[in-house]
């Protein structure tokens, strides 16, 4: 049975949706702000979440963050009120995967879910290609001319945000806290260290990177 978490603070429409998916045979997980619902995500891992955009924690938006920061690729669909501002495509490039406007008809929630989980079916593995490497999102698997290259989960976690952030300049206080978060925090050496390593393991020559490039007194920006 394919399981989806509801992250809502709203009660009624929580319980509401909950009963239309059990109606139609999915299994709810239901979550009430962004904090619990990040809990949830990780250890239960669900087929797909719905998400509201205005969590009184952790919004829509940073739920979608944090999971893709985390190479989490769980399917996620974001709920937002008519009338909302939403920037939509910083929302897409957040991780979303849709977004339904509130108020909606059971039919057209029920269309789009099914939408997103055809498209994330197995028959659809996420790979990423740049020069001679092919990562498998969904595998873990990074190949490059064919053959597997070993990571740790750092430098995994790092390779895809970098992948997640292409051409973007990103700051080594910003990866430090999505890839290794808050809570650990390691000095921004640490950063430095792991990128060296992805370097080694990726570049055709390590000493003149063509796609992990050094940006001075700003960080780092990765180019496919």
């Amino acid at each position: 049975m394919l399981s989806i978490l509801v992250i809502d603070d709203d009660e009624n429409l929580r319980d509401t949706i909950a009963v239309l998916l059990e109606r139609e045979g999915f299994k709810a997980i239901l979550a009430p702000d962004g904090r619990s619902g990040l809990d949830l995500a990780i250890t239960v891992r669900p087929s797909l979440i719905l998400a509201d955009l205005r969590l009184p924690d952790v919004s829509g938006f940073e739920v979608c963050r944090r999971l893709r920061a985390s190479a989490n690729q769980t399917p996620i669909i974001v709920l937002s009120a008519a009338g909302e501002e939403i920037d939509k495509v910083l929302l897409l490039e957040s991780g979303a995967d849709d977004y339904v406007v509130k108020p909606f008809g059971a039919r057209e929630l029920l269309a789009r879910i099914r939408a997103v989980l055809r498209r994330m079916g197995p028959e659809a593995e996420r790979i990423i290609g740049f020069s001679d490497v092919q990562v498998n999102l969904e595998r873990r698997l990074v190949t490059r001319k064919g053959q597997e290259v070993k990571f740790t989960p750092a430098e995994y976690n790092l390779l895809t945000f970098f992948l997640h952030n292409p051409d973007r300049p990103l700051s080594r206080d910003l990866i430090l806290s999505s890839v290794w978060g808050y809570e650990s925090f390691p000095n921004t050496r640490t950063v430095d260290a792991h990128v060296v390593r992805l370097r080694q393991k990726l570049e055709l020559d390590p000493n003149c990177p063509r796609h992990f490039i050094t940006l001075h007194k700003v960080g780092y920006r990765f180019l496919p």
